[in-house]
Formats: C-alpha cells, sequence, structure tokens
C-alpha cells in the first residue's frame, strides 16, 4: 500500500518560514506528478502547488513568490518551502502524487500535516 507521509508542519509566527517534506515509497517517484494542497478548517481542500516529473511548477495565486515546491527523486521526497508565512495559511497540509495518465492507476494522498500560523 503506497502512503505518502508528510512532515514538518508545526506552529509559527506570521512572518515565519517552514519547509514540509513528503516521502513517497513504493512508487516510481520520478514519473509522478507531485503537488501540495491544503484545507483550512471549514474550507474546501485547494491547490497550493505542483511539480512535474519534468520539474516544471505552479503555484496557488496566494503561494506565489512565497512558496516554493521542489522535489529529489532519489530520495523519493517532495518539498514545500513557505515564507513570509500569514495566519491565513493555517491549514492541514496534503501531498499528492499523481501518476502519468497512461498508467491508468490511482492517485495517492497523505494524512496530511498541520500547519498553524499564529502569533
Amino acid at each position: 500500500q503506497v502512503q505518502p507521509v508528510e512532515s514538518g508542519g508545526g506552529l509559527v509566527q506570521p512572518g515565519g518560514s517552514l519547509r514540509l517534506s513528503c516521502s513517497a515509497s513504493g512508487i516510481t517517484f520520478s514519473i509522478y506528478t507531485m503537488s501540495w494542497y491544503r484545507q483550512a478548517a471549514g474550507k474546501q481542500r485547494e491547490l497550493v502547488a505542483t511539480i512535474t516529473s519534468s520539474g516544471s511548477t505552479n503555484y496557488a495565486d496566494s503561494a506565489k513568490g512565497r512558496f516554493t515546491i521542489s522535489r529529489d527523486n532519489a530520495k523519493n521526497t517532495m518539498y514545500l518551502q513557505m515564507n513570509s508565512l500569514k495566519p491565513e495559511d493555517t491549514a492541514v497540509y496534503y501531498c499528492n502524487a499523481k501518476p502519468p495518465a497512461l498508467l491508468r492507476a490511482m492517485d495517492y494522498w497523505g494524512k496530511g500535516t498541520l500547519v498553524t500560523v499564529s502569533s
């Protein structure tokens, strides 16, 4: 059973930084499109950032200029560097691993890591 595992969440003050990690074993990590989603209390899950197998990245407007997504295929790990954090970034952050369409396989989701931005 593939289960991506997120880590790195915690409590940080506004303006601070955190780096989230997502480790995904049991898959050919390098061919998967990896994404970070987040879900704040009472709100729908939203896409934060995506990195493709070729390294192309895409960000939600709320993340542009503050967050950086990256991956290390040798370690089967994806990262999200979050800077200039705001209280509205408070949410559970989830890792998603999406296979190439040709595989006709399922996505995999982690269980999430909580990020709380508060003074």
